[in-house]
């Protein structure tokens, strides 16, 4: 028997236990549409942190500016994307697995807790009157990492499981590794320098995955395609 079916054997043998939800399963199911609604609800809290401008601001471009709102939406469109992230993440690792059993499951819960935390450590960067501090940029980012490494951490315990549908190669697991790192690296790279030189100068450090997070996908899907073959 080939490594790959030796895999895929593995995965058939939980699924036989009643703790294992199975991919053609109606419970199954029911767990990816629990995950949906967690971080559909964690966006729709994000509002929240919005406060409506007084009507004085509304009568002058720049009073609105000044009232913090600007700010405030900011942090709304920043929170926003970085969970719409997680959650299509979220969704192509389980699409990877034949099945989800009890170990998966409460570490994906784990990850689905740090990412409704998101929408509370957003507060701190959006507000005006806590934007600059560097505690407020270092909370951010330590949510940040916690959610990406829960969710690695959800992956790596079905791949042990054997639950995986299609087993990556050694290489190519190796790459998938680094490029879910590169996320969660350049947030831990922020808490230093916002300690040092500010919450502003943290958070600039978050622009660097608009260059790092393409770049490094494309290697992981050359990786990929060469450990695959045509």
């Amino acid at each position: 028997m080939s490594g790959t079916d030796a895999s895929r054997s593995k995965a058939v043998d939980p699924v036989r236990n009643a703790a294992v939800l199975a991919r053609e399963s109606s419970e199954f199911d029911r767990g990816l549409s629990f995950y949906d609604v967690i971080y559909g609800f964690a966006i729709t809290l994000l509002v929240t942190n919005i406060d409506a401008p007084s009507p004085e601001a509304w009568q002058d471009p720049r009073a609105l500016l000044e009232s913090g709102v600007v700010h405030q939406l900011a942090g709304f469109a920043l929170s926003f994307a970085v969970i719409a992230v997680f959650w299509r993440i979220n969704l192509r690792l389980i699409k990877r697995l034949s099945a989800l059993d009890s170990a998966t499951t409460t570490a994906n819960l784990l990850a689905a807790a740090f990412v409704i935390l998101i929408p509370f450590t957003t507060q701190g960067v959006s507000d005006p009157e806590t934007t600059l501090l560097e505690l407020t940029t270092v909370l951010y980012a330590a949510n940040i990492i916690l959610a990406s490494l829960a969710q690695l951490l959800m992956f790596e315990i079905a791949r042990r499981h054997g639950l995986e549908i299609d087993p990556m190669t050694p290489k190519h697991h190796a790459a998938f590794v680094l490029d879910f790192l590169v996320p969660p690296l350049v947030f831990a790279v922020s808490i230093p320098i916002a300690l040092v030189a500010g919450g502003t100068a943290g958070k600039i450090t978050w622009a660097a995955l608009i260059v790092l997070g393409p770049v490094s996908g494309i290697l992981a899907t050359r990786v990929q395609q060469s450990t695959t073959g045509p």
